[in-house]
């Protein structure tokens, strides 16, 4: 006897299987919310696309020894560095989105590269999900002391004018191709027409021991990992690229202001991302946990001593900065003319 949708029977076996999605669907939801609570049960890996030493590992390693205390997670960063960053980017993008494998990114992996590289190996937006903003912090522009007492350079236009006196021996280096480290020295050699060799390295860390040593002369560093050494006396800080000048370096002057480019400024960011596809309630749970920690005083007053800007923000907001971060930087990168293959 054939089967008919519209017999009584038919109509019981639609309504037991809509029950059974209902009810299908209920348990996943169920399932979900337990996985959040019981989140995270195993150890978290967070990946720092660039060597040890820089910015970004020094947030990184801020944000999970912060966690550590006040959550008791156990979190574990993994240097990936080279590419600019997309190596370990390019990592977390494929891995299992779980919630197990975070990515600190930068406005370089998330905001420069797409518009620097002719292939990527990821889609920023497509493949990641976004968390929250750790902290903005402004670059600094800062030079070799021997090399600046050698040749008279005591501020920014000190060095423009023995830059055009000496186009290409100035060798500037970069924690990587693409890095804001890289982008806001283009910016600078195009609004200053001047020339200096890009020397790009796999983290400020390293470059900034071969700029202490002599190797290179300039670099346009996140603030963060050189305060050290200018306060230590081993660098000398000319001028900042934000918009406005740091408490953190107090009589510092912004590049804008110092050389009078008043369209100058070239900040940089660090945020967590996590694989697309990690469920949302875990991506909460995350952001909330990570926001604490960087509400604390005590994280607050050491992130600002070092010139970073603490944020926590949500998932949404950091979404809307990385949408409108490519767009400004995509204008810096087509201005410069900078590429790499």
């Amino acid at each position: 006897m054939s089967f008919h949708r519209n017999t009584p029977r038919g109509q019981g076996r639609r309504r037991i299987l809509a029950a059974g999605l209902a009810c299908a669907g209920l348990l996943a939801g169920i399932g979900s919310l337990h996985a959040a609570d019981a989140y995270p049960s195993k150890p978290i890996r967070m990946v720092v696309p660039f060597a040890p030493g820089g910015t970004t590992d020094i947030l990184a390693r801020a944000v999970a020894a912060e966690l550590s205390k006040m959550q008791g997670w156990n979190v574990v960063v993994d240097n990936r560095p080279g590419a600019g960053g997309n190596i370990g980017a390019d990592m977390v993008a494929k891995a299992d989105p779980d919630g197990y494998t975070l990515l600190m990114g930068t406005v370089g992996t998330h905001g420069i590269n797409q518009s620097l590289y002719a292939k990527m190996p990821f889609d920023p937006i497509r493949d990641f999900a976004p968390i929250t903003l750790v902290a903005a912090v402004p670059n600094v522009l800062v030079v070799n002391p021997a090399f600046a007492q050698e040749n008279r350079i005591e501020n920014v236009n000190d060095l423009i004018r023995y830059a055009k006196a000496n186009p290409g021996k100035l060798n500037m280096a970069s924690s990587g191709n693409g890095t804001s480290i890289h982008l806001a020295g283009e910016l600078f050699k195009t609004q200053t027409k001047t020339f200096m060799v890009h020397m790009p390295y796999k983290g400020s860390g390293p470059a900034l021991a071969d700029l202490v040593a002599g190797t290179t002369q300039v670099m346009f560093d996140n603030l963060p990992s050189s305060m050290a050494l200018i306060k230590g006396g081993k660098l000398k800080a000319l001028a900042v690229t934000s918009a406005r000048p740091t408490p953190a370096l107090p009589g510092i002057p912004t590049i804008a202001e110092a050389a009078k480019l008043p369209s100058y400024e070239a900040s940089s960011w660090f945020g967590l991302l996590a694989p697309a596809g990690t469920p949302p309630d875990i991506i909460k749970r995350i952001q909330q946990e990570v926001a604490k920690s960087l509400g604390t005083p005590a994280m607050r007053e050491k992130l600002q001593a070092q010139g970073a800007e603490p944020s926590g923000n949500t998932p949404e907001q950091f979404a809307a900065l990385i949408r409108s971060e490519t767009t400004k930087w995509a204008k810096v990168v087509r201005d410069s003319g900078a590429k790499v293959d």
